[in-house]
């Protein structure tokens, strides 16, 4: 596997920089997490549990090893500051400041290890006026005008179901960066800092609505924007049963097929009308799928190209032909309860696939980790206070 030597200390909790390592254990980083000795990573404790340990927490940890250090002790401190001199890459997710308390920041790192690549991912970034706020993937999206968008027109902004900060703006880009940045150390001998924050990753994802406004000074308003709301050829109808059919007949020739199938060819010239008579479109599309079950208009459509799908469910989901044939619900052995279910590897290498290699680490499972770097007393200091 294409990481297979990198060796990643991984200090964060809950879900974006989890994430972000579970990439890099998914293509054989060595990943090592380095917990509290108290609870450790908090997600441990969300509901449900699959063993003591959540769900989640199993999801995102998978191929990974935990150790307990207390960083606040100068003992365990001087342990992983031993461990830096063997790593490629420190991964941190606390407010900016706290990593220099604890004496354990980049500019201390890098005097002990010059090749070090440390990503720092945090709500709003090192600099700012809002670096040393508290958030949530929810703010994030808020400050970043997305969460604006999202909702139907005259409605109020919709919570979205997916931590599109947490994972899009935080997790992604900092596996990202710290590709880029291992990819430079071949060339320079060196490492870097790596600062991400999870809203200027959500500003990046409005590349189709951000541009606009800059070019017209005009304000998009929820759910009026052609790719939110706007336009009866993308958008969801309700199916007799109360499902839904999401249609995104976008281009002319998948609207055409799309008219012509459920029998309103006198629709297809007005793909690009107006915004009020979009909504009289939308009624009288509307009236013909409340007219059939979702399976009907599904079989309906089957080898018909309209860019047409069901508004699928997890259980359904889990079932999908697609989602089988790609391997993005897997089983993977567990010690204690069997067989656990996964979310799959969404990056395909045709040369170097990743693989699940291992269920989640409990809590401090890997301490033998530590004892090349132990001295004789640490140890036992260690030991006695574990």
């Amino acid at each position: 596997m294409p990481l297979t030597a990198i060796r990643v200390l991984d200090l964060t909790r809950l879900l974006p920089g989890p994430y972000c390592s579970m990439l890099l254990a998914d293509f054989g980083a060595e990943v090592i997490k380095v917990e509290d000795q108290d609870k450790g990573d908090y997600a441990r404790n969300y509901y449900p549990l699959l063993d003591e340990d959540s769900a989640m927490f199993h999801a995102l940890n998978r191929n990974k090893k935990s150790v307990c250090l207390n960083l606040k002790r100068e003992a365990d401190r001087t342990i992983f500051l031993n461990m830096v001199k063997d790593a490629d890459v420190v991964l941190e997710s606390f407010r900016p400041g706290v990593m220099k308390r604890l004496g354990v920041d980049y500019e201390t790192l890098k005097t002990i290890n010059s090749r070090i690549i440390y990503c720092s991912i945090t709500g709003y970034g090192q600099t700012g006026p809002y670096a040393s706020k508290a958030g949530h993937d929810l703010n994030y999206l808020s400050y970043a005008g997305l969460l604006h968008l999202i909702g139907e027109q005259n409605g109020k902004p919709i919570v979205p179901a997916a931590q599109i900060a947490d994972i899009g703006g935080g997790a992604y880009p900092a596996a990202l960066g710290i590709m880029l940045a291992l990819w430079e150390r071949k060339t320079s001998g060196e490492g870097q800092f790596i600062d991400i924050s999870m809203m200027d990753g959500v500003l990046a994802w409005l590349q189709t609505s951000l541009p606009n406004y800059f070019a017209t000074d005009e304000l998009p308003e929820r759910g009026k924007q052609p790719l939110s709301g706007a336009l009866a050829c993308y958008e969801v109808y309700e199916t007799k049963d109360g499902r839904w059919l999401a249609v995104g007949a976008l281009e002319p020739k998948f609207w055409q097929v799309f008219c012509d199938t459920i029998g309103k060819r006198e629709l297809i010239a007005y793909q690009h009308a107006p915004l009020l008579e979009q909504h009289r479109v939308k009624y009288e599309i509307q009236s013909v799928i409340q007219q059939k079950s979702l399976n009907e208009w599904v079989q309906l459509f089957e080898g018909v190209e309209a860019c047409i799908s069901p508004v699928q469910n997890f259980s359904e989901v889990e079932k999908d032909a697609q989602v089988k044939a790609r391997d993005m619900v897997v089983s993977i052995p567990h010690p204690t309860v069997g067989e656990v279910k996964q979310i799959g590897i969404p990056i395909k290498l045709s040369k170097t696939p990743g693989s699940i290699r291992s269920s989640a680490p409990k809590h401090g499972e890997h301490q033998e980790v530590l004892d090349p770097y132990l001295a004789h007393s640490s140890t036992a200091a260690l030991q006695d206070e574990n």
